[in-house]
């Protein structure tokens, strides 16, 4: 039996013009609001960083993808298109909404086949499905399952020591900070369900553990408890 050898939909040009086009629709989002509104000034609230979650999404996503043999264009496509109404939409609506611009603009750029403009709409639409990943198509369970790692790591670590500078906090709160990224990833291997998003769990918290402990031996006197309020809703 042979192996099925599915031409993909996208080409790399088709792809960088959706890339360009999600980047200067998250910038015009914010252009015009004043300063300061929707917490901009929390990194993860701007359009540079939704942009930067955006791509390491679509790089998680078609990683996951590949090793679980999903469809590696729905998933990339959805990856690029599902936080694309985060900085304009309330978050309850914005999965909804970015499904919405992700049809149109699909519709309107190109001759998809429109199982292929449902399987992205679905996609994006539920991507802040609260629930048990199996029950969603794979293609969807992989956009999730990466968007849920990206809060975990280097990348959610560098983003907790940010909001110690936001905060006027002492780097002797660090050790806790990372610890609440640790949190974070024991959260995420709870929820997610391949054996490529563990494997790439487990590689991240080991390296956050390390890092968190470096800290703990050679910052005096460091905190390393978890006595801090909760930290706002990250990306």
């Amino acid at each position: 039996m042979g192996v099925e050898i599915r031409e993909s939909p996208v080409s790399d040009e088709e792809f960088e013009a959706m890339r360009e086009f999600v980047h200067d629709y998250l910038a015009a989002s914010v252009e015009n609001e004043d300063e300061g509104g929707r917490m901009r000034w929390y990194p993860w609230h701007s359009a540079e960083y939704r942009f930067n979650h955006i791509l390491n999404v679509v790089e998680l996503g078609e990683t996951i993808a590949e090793e679980e043999g999903a469809n590696v264009d729905v998933t990339r496509v959805a990856a690029l298109f599902h936080d694309i109404a985060k900085l304009e939409a309330e978050q309850d609506v914005h999965a909804e909404a970015g499904a919405t611009i992700a049809r149109e603009y699909l519709e309107a750029h190109g001759d998809y086949p429109e199982s292929f403009v449902r399987q992205v709409h679905q996609a994006v639409s539920d991507h802040s499905y609260q629930g048990d990943l199996s029950d969603l198509p794979l293609e969807t369970r992989c956009l999730i399952e990466a968007d849920i790692l990206d809060k975990v790591g280097a990348n959610g670590t560098a983003l907790m020591l940010l909001r110690m500078g936001y905060e006027a906090r002492s780097h002797m709160d660090a050790a806790d900070m990372v610890g609440r990224v640790i949190e974070r990833g024991e959260d995420a291997r709870e929820r997610i369900v391949t054996d490529a998003a563990h494997s790439i769990a487990h590689r991240r918290l080991k390296r956050v553990r390390w890092f968190r402990e470096w800290l703990e031996e050679e910052v005096a006197e460091v905190d390393a408890g978890t006595d801090l309020d909760d930290p706002p809703a990250g990306p």
